[in-house]
């Protein structure tokens, strides 16, 4: 008794696979660091593979953290602009809004930080170091006061524009 067997025709190796596109970033440290790393302007710790809060220890290497080398070059990885007159009528209580969802990002990601806050003529703009800093701050701004947001993402960068409106 024999058997015959036969094999699909279109099955075997794949030639359709995806491949994950370099992203630059300048910011980016190049290679491992040594641990511990403290910034010299922040005092964040670089420990077990990331950025943190902690106290510096003695033997610690010392360089800029990627978020200080943003603020000190004035390039903001992400936008929230504020629009309408909500944000005029309620200015304090959204602005501790804004600053303590930037702190409590913070306590967990240490390069999470908010570089300006200022009134241009688009509305109220705060620039941010992270990409992910900015859609939270609008979605704490949605989930407090309602109102309308918008995320754009750039395709090309890391970079992301948030827009609340109310």
């Amino acid at each position: 008794m024999t058997t015959n067997t036969k094999i699909p025709t279109g099955l075997g190796a794949r030639h359709d696979r995806t491949v994950q596109e370099y992203q630059h970033d300048t910011y980016k440290l190049r290679g491992k660091l040594n641990e511990p790393t403290i910034c010299t302007e922040c005092n964040a710790l670089f420990h077990k593979g990331r950025w943190m809060w902690g106290t510096k220890p003695a033997d610690a290497a010392e360089i800029i953290c990627p978020a200080c080398m943003r603020i000190r070059d004035k390039y903001p990885k992400g936008f929230v602009t504020l629009k309408g007159s909500f944000k005029d009528t309620q200015h304090e209580q959204v602005i501790a809004l804004v600053k303590n969802t930037e702190k409590t990002e913070s306590k967990e990601h240490a390069l999470s930080r908010i570089m300006s806050m200022e009134t241009k003529p688009e509305g109220f703009v705060i620039s941010t170091t992270d990409s992910h800093l900015p859609r939270r701050i609008g979605e704490a701004l949605k989930h407090a006061y309602h109102g309308e947001l918008e995320l754009h993402y750039d395709q090309d960068e890391d970079f992301v524009r948030v827009t609340w409106t109310r």
